[in-house]
């Protein structure tokens, strides 16, 4: 009874004592403004070592995944010669696959991440895997020549059916050669297979524009911008031919007519050319490919083409779109302008690279929208764990007309999605970080040019003032 009592008495302490620091604290004796919010996820500027631990960390999560080998499938025993392959062998199954369309866009992701870290370890896992595929494609074309089935994953490489066969990766290749022409030899005949499929044989509307025959006839797909245009336009880069570029700007503006929804500045996922009117619903992910299509044009299209302008523009008023949507927190919910549905990574990493690259690239005013590529980059960072996995990223999702129908997607951490632009995201911050000027300026993340000192304090988070 006496050490119940005792405790009674502390506590009433302890509740007094508080309930006078609170009364003592006011706006006489007290800069309140300097009180530390309650971020959810965080807030501020990372270092870039912190941003290369959260990239590095995903590194080592896919190299698990995604093993370089090729198997016996009915022996499980690995193939370690060209020559030993037959109809029998496959690529190893780990997570992820090697020739997906996501993956396509982490290989390009890993080249970024060694062009601006110089940390070969990125290089080594995209030509480790790269080379595989064109070391085993010669026997297996052959192979599917003579009528036997082979690993569905490498017939896609062989024979691509649908622009998520050919594009991304083969994107990825050509960024390879152009990085290191020794390359060259091996990739090429992939890049020609590839790219021949995507100019000759994929299907189109009657305008040229790509298409789809599902879920309706004649359907443009956002999606498709980002797993056919790149490619053309880096063809572009790499042969010097001015019909690739041209074929890509053509891409961009006859996709743009029919998804760009001017006042919302977003796109519509889906357009079906007998339905009228055209529903248009934001799906986060599907407007993350559009805006990396365009910047992945603008990256190598000629200064003095007569459409380049034409795509800065309309980029510029995608992100000044999506800006104004971006939660609080960071992220960007899975239908853009519908607040009621769920956070989703691979949209938010996208939109973090897109808008840092944008800035980088100078398309975009730093002061405007480098703080939102920064909360971004918190918000990835935030949906990595421990493992190295991408959390809250929406599985694959096809088209649908309603609300629910991508309110209600599933989101796992072996969607494929969220990997390879969550390393593409942490890339270009660490270049946003070394070409940019931001600060903490009265508890705010502000950018500033070189030359410009702030006439006000710098305060950090501790109060702390410096100038």
């Amino acid at each position: 009874m006496r050490k119940k009592a005792y405790m009674t008495v502390c506590l009433i302490a302890l509740a007094t004592g508080a309930a006078v620091a609170q009364q003592a604290v006011n706006d006489s004796n007290t800069p309140l403004h300097l009180m530390k919010p309650a971020y959810r996820i965080g807030y501020g500027i990372p270092t870039e070592g912190e941003v290369k631990q959260t990239m590095d960390k995903i590194l080592r999560y896919i190299e698990s995944e995604t093993p370089a080998v090729i198997v016996d499938s009915k022996t499980g025993k690995e193939v370690g010669r060209t020559k030993d392959v037959d109809e029998n062998c496959e690529l190893k199954k780990g997570g992820f696959r090697l020739t997906s369309y996501e993956w396509g866009v982490t290989y390009s992701a890993a080249l970024a991440a060694y062009e601006v870290t110089g940390d070969k370890a990125y290089a080594e896992y995209v030509g480790k895997r790269q080379q595989l595929l064109a070391d085993i494609a010669p026997t297996f074309r052959k192979l599917h020549e003579k009528g036997k089935k082979i690993d569905t994953n490498i017939r896609k490489v062989v024979e691509p059916h649908a622009l998520d066969d050919a594009g991304a990766v083969c994107c990825s290749m050509i960024k390879a050669v152009l990085a290191d022409g020794k390359k060259k030899e091996s990739l090429m005949p992939l890049i020609d297979n590839y790219a021949s499929y995507i100019m000759e044989k994929e299907y189109r509307l009657g305008d040229g524009t790509f298409g789809r025959l599902r879920p309706q006839k004649n359907t443009v797909w956002l999606d498709d911008m980002f797993m056919g245009i790149p490619t053309i336009a880096y063809m572009g880069k790499l042969t010097g031919e001015q019909k690739y570029y041209d074929e890509a700007v053509r891409q961009v503006l006859q996709f743009a007519k029919r998804m760009w929804v001017p006042e919302k500045k977003l796109f519509r996922h889906g357009w079906v050319e007998g339905m009228d009117p055209h529903p248009a619903f934001h799906w986060g992910r599907a407007n993350g490919w559009a805006i990396l299509t365009m910047c992945e044009v603008l990256d190598v299209l000629p200064e003095t083409h007569a459409y380049r302008r034409q795509i800065v523009n309309l980029l510029r008023e995608h992100i000044e779109g999506l800006a104004a949507l971006q939660h609080h927190d960071g992220y960007w919910h899975q239908l853009l302008d519908r607040q009621d549905t769920y956070l989703e990574t691979s949209a938010t990493a996208i939109y973090a690279y897109c808008i840092a690259h944008a800035i980088n690239k100078g398309w975009v005013d730093a002061k405007a929208y480098g703080p939102v590529a920064l909360l971004a980059w918190k918000a990835v960072t935030a949906s990595v764990n421990e493992k190295g996995q991408v959390e809250n990223v929406c599985v694959g999702t096809g088209m649908g007309f309603d609300a629910s129908f991508y309110a209600y997607r599933p989101v796992h951490v072996m969607a494929a999605h969220g990997y390879g632009p969550a390393i593409w995201a942490g890339s270009e911050i660490i270049r946003l970080l070394r070409k940019q000027h931001p600060k903490m300026n009265d508890s705010a993340v502000q950018f500033y040019d070189e030359e410009v000192k702030t006439e006000h304090p710098i305060f950090n988070y501790d109060g702390e003032i410096r100038y």
